[in-house]
C-alpha cells in the first residue's frame, strides 16, 4: 500500500536499550483504528491522496454523515495524507504501524502546547535590559517597536509579546526504533510535539521529497 502517513496518540517518552547498551531517548505512539474514509484521485480531484479517519464518533453532525454516508461509521479525526498510486486502495481499507519499517526515518506533525500570553523573552529569546546603571522595572521590556514619525507605525512580523505555542510544529527526520504491529505503538527515536493523549500525524520522510516507497 503506497499510503505515507497515519494518525496516532502521543502516549509519552521512555527509553530502549540497544544491543551495545546503549539508550535512545523514544516517544511512544498509539495508533488506533486508522480508517480509509476517501480516496482522492488525480483525474475526479486534480491530485492523488487518502483522507483516513480515526477515533469514532458517537453523535456525528449531520454535515460529517452526509460526507461519510450513513451506513458508514463516523470519525471525529479526519486528515490527508499523499499517495503515489491510489490504484490498489479502496475506502474502509484499514492501516497500521506495519507501514513503518524499524530504521525508517518519518515526520512528525501536531500542536505544540500552549503558553499562553508570553512575553519577548520567552517567546522569541530576547536578551533583556541592563540589570545596573539605574535601571528600574525595565529588565524583561521589549524596547522600541519603531520609530516615530517616520514610518510612525510598527511593522507587520514584529517580534513582541502574545500567544505562545499551539501551533502546528512538523518534526523532521525521527528514526523508528519499535513498530509492534500486535500492540499498535511505534517509538520514535526523539521528541515529538504536544501534549499527552495529544493527535499526531506520522509521515513517510519520502512524501516530502518525493520519492516512490
Amino acid at each position: 500500500m503506497s499510503v505515507q502517513g497515519l494518525i496516532g496518540k502521543k502516549i509519552g517518552t521512555t527509553q530502549v536499550f540497544r544491543d551495545d547498551n546503549s539508550a535512545d531517548c523514544v516517544t511512544v505512539i498509539r495508533v488506533e483504528s486508522c480508517v480509509i474514509t476517501q480516496v482522492k484521485t488525480i483525474e475526479k480531484d486534480g491530485y492523488s491522496s487518502v483522507q483516513v479517519g480515526s477515533i469514532k464518533s458517537k453523535n456525528p453532525n449531520m454535515p460529517l454523515k452526509g460526507h461519510l454516508g450513513v451506513d458508514n461509521t463516523a470519525y471525529k479525526v479526519l486528515r490527508e495524507f499523499k499517495v503515489f498510486d491510489s490504484s490498489q486502495i479502496n475506502t474502509g481499507d484499514v492501516l497500521d504501524v506495519g507501514m513503518f519499517e524499524v530504521g525508517e526515518k518519518v515526520n512528525v506533525s501536531a500542536l505544540s502546547k500552549g503558553r499562553g500570553f508570553a512575553g519577548t523573552i520567552k517567546r522569541h529569546g530576547f536578551h533583556g535590559g541592563p540589570k545596573t546603571h539605574g535601571q528600574s522595572d525595565r529588565h524583561r521590556a521589549p524596547g522600541s517597536v519603531g520609530a516615530g514619525s517616520s514610518p510612525g507605525r510598527v511593522f507587520k512580523g514584529k517580534k513582541m509579546s502574545g500567544h505562545m505555542g499551539a501551533s502546528k510544529v512538523t518534526v523532521r527526520n525521527l528514526e523508528v526504533v519499535v513498530a509492534d504491529v500486535d500492540k499498535g505503538v511505534i517509538f520514535l527515536k526523539g521528541a515529538v510535539p504536544g501534549h499527552r493523549n495529544s493527535l499526531v500525524s506520522i509521515n513517510k520522510v519520502s512524501s516530502y521529497n518525493g520519492g516512490s516507497k
